[in-house]
């Protein structure tokens, strides 16, 4: 049986795939937008779930990738220092013009440009982790160590 996948969850998976992961996107009727929401529709806890934040650079401008476990808040002082400058949340057409994705749907690879990305080092407690891919309902599983392995991130103290 071949479900087709959206247009932007496909492109995910195309990622994938010409990165040599096996992974598989799955679509879910519900949403998976929120930590929660993804957490419910999948049966796992919310700190498996690998949320993609973007902030963006206010000196800079550049897009910086946050890759945090469901159950945490990121510490906005902490990615200051990690990246060198004062940091702010990025509105949707950011978010969309670096990422090519929208907000609740952001994966962690497969990005209209190249990002600076970090990784929550709480995520590296986990076996299996869920991470969202393309859409506000497509996610796929994954090892913390194929997460930094695919986005190049590093894994830092966030929360």
């Amino acid at each position: 049986m071949t479900q087709s996948l959206s247009p932007s969850a496909q492109k995910v998976q195309e990622a994938l795939t010409a990165l040599g992961f096996a992974h598989r996107v799955v679509e879910h009727e519900q949403t998976t937008r929120t930590s929660a929401e993804a957490a419910q529709a999948i049966g796992c806890e919310v700190g498996q779930i690998a949320k993609s934040l973007v902030f963006r650079g206010k000196q800079s401008g550049k897009a910086i990738l946050v890759i945090a476990s469901g159950a945490n808040r990121v510490d906005e002082k902490k990615l200051r220092d990690l990246i060198g400058e004062k940091i702010e949340k990025a509105d949707a057409d950011f978010v969309r013009s670096r990422t090519g994705f929208v907000i609740g749907g952001v994966p962690p690879l497969g990005h209209a440009e190249p990002l600076e990305t970090l990784i929550d080092e709480s995520l590296m407690r986990f076996d299996s982790i869920w991470a969202a891919a393309g859409t506000p309902n497509a996610v796929f599983n994954l090892t913390p160590a194929d997460l930094a392995a695919m986005t190049g991130g590093r894994v830092a103290v966030v929360s």
